[in-house]
């Protein structure tokens, strides 16, 4: 594995509202093999948003990652009626990073029955 200045950025989207899905709580994961181990753990700000990259420059190599949106917590924070049990709960989103040297943009629009990501710029 090569760190050689590459970062990973997410931003949540909350299309049902059409706003940014402010104050979500998210992890971030590496997996090797069957285990994973936690990174950094991180909340949205205003702009649905981290602050800062989710994996910095300085803690970024290739390998296999695994984002955890803390959807429900969000949706019943903003008042989003709720099922028992909630539809959509917690969004683990594994992906891979090849490239040590590139911007990994991972982002997830949401609605409270349905989300997507793709790899963003």
């Amino acid at each position: 594995m090569t760190t050689t200045g590459g970062y990973l950025t997410t931003h949540v989207l909350d299309t049902a509202r059409g706003l940014p899905a402010a104050g979500m709580a998210i992890d971030l994961y590496r997996i090797d093999g069957d285990g994973r181990a936690h990174l950094h753990s991180m909340v949205t700000n205003a702009d649905g948003r981290t602050d800062a990259p989710i994996l910095p420059v300085t803690d970024f190599e290739t390998g296999t990652y695994e984002l955890v949106f803390h959807a429900g917590a969000y949706l019943d924070r903003i008042g989003t009626p709720a099922e028992t049990p909630r539809f959509l709960d917690v969004i683990p989103l594994r992906f891979g990073i090849s490239d040590a040297s590139a911007h990994y943009h991972v982002p997830l629009l949401l609605s409270p029955f349905g989300y997507s990501t793709y790899r963003g710029s």
